[in-house]
């Protein structure tokens, strides 16, 4: 096997798999088996149910409670029908930048990790460094939780978890849930002369989508909770993306599907949300019944993510600040792995190199400077836990 013995080189190799979510990612599973294998680390995965992905965990060090996960996920989104001038499965430098898919989000923080964990093989460590590594993150964040659940039953338990999403190296400490739903509401087809005999999927679709917009309105004019108050926006939004249905502009909508997600504030349910929506679905459904009693309004779950909310002198925020010298008050409005980790009693923050901005974009790039902050965050971790 190649040394890879910096990390610009494993951002290579990694960036050279495509792991499309849609796809596998065992090819690059395999690679990293074979890297860590290669400093005397072995490795664990936990595959999916369909075969096709596996998560992988490992750990160097003292087998003793109290180490440090470095987390991040293997997945990127397409790069179908974007607009890119490099090719996305070939790192690429120009002007100071590493071009490619997945180089900032967040293979950078992987290829960081994978080369803490071969230094950290050769190293007196008085606490045990952990890695873990996922697919799926970039469709909703469920699949970590059989990674973590694993390392739970395997591994020491550690401490402090670092989910190295890109933030610029700031400390990150909360970050909103999510929760989203298919929508597929069954009108009733008549000629539109005849409205009242008939019901129209997608003027029903509207009232529930309205119910959303008068909910977004509530949110925004209600005085933000504490820990609502750092967000941008400081409140809980829902938001429908993609509608369609629909036969003819004379018949009323046999069909109208459309997917709404919400993204709430740390502190507030989704459990309650849930039941909102839900319960405003089931009163239009049983007024369309009154009509025609094939009508209805079916709601499939789709990703339902906690929020990650920022902890009282947490282990996590502790140690990255101490790394970082980052004393501000950070929080993001997107979703990430950590608080999957946090629910299940892991101390998580979030902090790795690069953009958000670039995330998804095409030409996505990694800084030549953001890595080697990333590579200095890494070396001052090690030379801490020795």
């Amino acid at each position: 096997m190649e040394d890879n013995s910096n990390v610009r080189e494993i951002l290579e190799k990694l960036v050279s798999f495509p792991t499309v979510s849609r796809d596998t990612n065992l090819p690059l599973v395999e690679w990293v088996e074979s890297y860590l294998s290669s400093h005397g680390i072995g490795s664990e995965r936990v595959t999916s149910p369909c075969g096709m992905k596996a998560h992988l965990y490992a750990q160097v060090g003292p087998e003793t409670d109290g180490g440090v996960i470095l987390s991040g996920h293997t997945d990127v989104v397409p790069v179908d029908g974007q607009a890119w001038t490099t090719d996305p499965w070939t790192l690429t430098e120009r002007e100071g930048k590493l071009f490619g898919r997945g180089a900032c989000d967040m293979k950078g923080f992987d290829a960081l990790a994978l080369l803490a964990m071969a230094r950290a093989a050769k190293l007196p460590l008085k606490r045990p460094l952990q890695l873990a590594l996922s697919f799926d993150e970039e469709v909703g964040c469920a699949a970590v939780v059989d990674l973590v659940e694993a390392m739970k039953g395997e591994l020491p338990r550690a401490r402090e978890v670092i989910v190295g999403e890109p933030t610029m190296m700031r400390v990150v400490t909360g970050h909103k849930g999510g929760l989203a739903y298919n929508v597929h509401v069954r009108g009733f087809e008549v000629h539109s002369s005849l409205l009242p005999y008939g019901v129209s999927a997608i003027m029903q679709a509207a009232k529930l989508i309205d119910w959303a917009n008068q909910r977004n309105a509530e949110n925004a004019a209600r005085e933000p909770s504490e820990l609502a108050a750092p967000f941008d926006p400081p409140f809980t939004t829902l938001h429908v993306g993609k509608i369609e249905g629909g036969t003819a502009h004379n018949i009323t909508a046999k069909d109208c599907r459309f997917f709404i997600e919400f993204r709430f504030v740390p502190g507030e349910s989704p459990e309650d949300w849930g039941r909102a929506f839900e319960a405003k679905a089931a009163e239009l459904s049983a007024e369309m019944q009154k009509i025609h009693p094939d009508a209805g309004i079916e709601l499939k779950a789709g990703f339902a993510l906690p929020a990650l909310t920022p902890e009282a002198d947490g282990a996590a925020e502790t140690l990255a600040r101490r790394l970082t010298g980052d004393n501000g008050r950070h929080v993001v409005s997107y979703g990430t792995e950590g608080s999957q980790f946090q629910v299940r009693g892991y101390s998580t923050v979030i902090c790795g190199p690069g953009d958000i901005a670039q995330a998804h974009q095409p030409d996505e790039f990694l800084s030549l400077a953001q890595l080697a902050a990333g590579e200095a965050f890494i070396d001052r971790l090690l030379d801490s836990m020795c």
